[in-house]
């Protein structure tokens, strides 16, 4: 164990932040813990943002780590709506907004990322939003029912996750959504068109509009107010409020003014760490959003902004920071809900590794499981309103082992006989 009058800092207040505090005080670490974000909110979990939070199922206190006792009572030193300026490596000091400087004996940069914005006319308007902070969605939760009392309109750009998510709560609260994207479906990137299709034809059923192969070219509005948006290909959409979703970018800033090594944006850009999520500088380790790891089981550098890899990152890096020898070698995993759709998502299949994408089940009646594969090994699955088979997707793929894809598509063969 680690002396007990070392200094561990952690910058960043999210759910990896949150989760490395606490893992260093049930690991038994009695030094210093600080844990510093730039939100003036206790650290919470962003998936209920989109999600239950968004839609009204879940209350705003259900959304924190921990309790806000939970910090003094573990003595964990909580400094909020403070972001740090400035890192400097050579004497282990981070500088606050406010002037004051922290010492460090380890540093954990959780920092996240930050939504890409529109680089368009219009995008000051007033009825312009994105989404990744809970002020964002606490304004967007009043925004979607207004609108739905009102009958409004609502323009999203971008196809991804959060823009499909947040297009089911707002036509949850009566909202007319339109959803601007330059793919041909949504999710192309991640799903590729056959199964981005079924998330187009869910949504077609709910009463969302979709315009492809468009981008928005220009917010117009009248006295500060949202009126419509154009896009490149010469349409005008009505619209009384617009969603930025098209993205998220790492929060590098500070990590790069310090002289870290940063990974290539062909590869995802942020923080580059080896498998124990340690970075360029021996005391300084990166987790969550911003983390590039060299991941052991994929054989390669991955960043992934997913709930589950700050949940689980985070705990890996603080036991890192306390000398343990540990590697962070997660299968990737997230999950969402739309309307009556539950999906979990496991694995990594970028565009142009894989060769076969095959289903067991009912893809028509949105019942199935996914399989992404190359050269017969299963690189990806995905499970739609299929439950509990998470652990035996993940095995497969950990396996690396050819699976013959007629027993893998067929749903009378248990997954966990696959491997047999």
């Amino acid at each position: 164990m680690v002396d007990a009058d070392q200094t561990f800092v952690i910058v960043g207040g999210g759910l990896a932040g949150a989760k490395a505090a606490e893992t260093l005080r049930s690991e038994g670490f009695t030094g210093r813990v600080i844990l510093i974000g730039d939100e003036r909110d206790h650290p919470y979990e962003r998936p209920p943002l989109s999600k239950g939070f968004l839609i009204g199922n879940e209350e705003r206190d259900s959304v924190f780590v921990q309790q806000p006792g939970w910090y003094a009572e573990h003595d964990v030193e909580l400094h909020l709506g403070q972001p740090v300026v400035h890192l400097d490596r050579a004497t282990k000091c981070v500088t606050l907004g406010d002037g004051a400087t922290l010492p460090y004996d380890k540093l954990l940069l959780t920092t996240g990322s930050e939504p890409r914005r529109l680089d368009i006319p219009g995008t000051d308007l007033a009825g312009v939003h994105h989404l990744r902070r809970l002020a964002h969605a606490e304004r967007l939760k009043h925004v979607l029912a207004s609108l739905g009392r009102e009958n409004g309109q609502l323009v999203i750009a971008g196809a991804g996750w959060i823009g499909l998510e947040v297009a089911a709560a707002a036509r949850g609260y009566g909202v007319e959504v339109t959803i601007v994207a330059p793919a041909p479906t949504p999710l192309h990137s991640v799903l590729g068109p056959e199964l981005g299709e079924v998330f187009a034809d869910l949504h077609r059923e709910h009463g969302v509009r979709f315009h492809f192969g468009a981008r928005l070219t220009e917010i117009t509005g009248q006295d500060g107010m949202v009126l419509a948006v154009q896009t490149d290909d010469g349409e005008e959409h009505p619209a009384h409020d617009v969603l930025a979703a098209i993205g998220a970018a790492p929060r590098t800033a500070l990590a790069e003014a310090a002289g870290l090594e940063l990974a290539d944006r062909a590869a995802g850009g942020g923080i580059a760490v080896d498998s124990s999520l340690r970075t360029s500088d021996p005391d300084i380790y990166a987790a969550g959003d911003v983390a590039n790891a060299q991941h052991p089981l994929l054989g390669g550098r991955l960043r992934v902004e997913h709930w589950a890899n700050a949940l689980n990152g985070g705990p890996v890096a603080a036991r890192a920071m306390l000398g343990q020898d540990v590697v962070y070698d997660r299968v990737p995993y997230f999950f969402t809900d739309q309307y009556d759709l539950g999906m979990e998502f496991s694995g990594h299949a970028a565009p142009g590794t894989y060769d076969q994408v095959l289903a067991r089940g009912d893809v028509g009646k949105r019942q199935f499981i996914a399989f992404w594969l190359s050269d017969g090994r299963v690189l990806a699955g995905m499970n739609v309103n299929v439950w509990d088979v998470t652990d035996p997707i993940q095995q497969l793929i950990r396996s690396g082992r050819q699976i013959d894809p007629d027993r893998l598509a067929d749903p009378s063969v248990p997954l966990s006989e696959l491997l047999d």
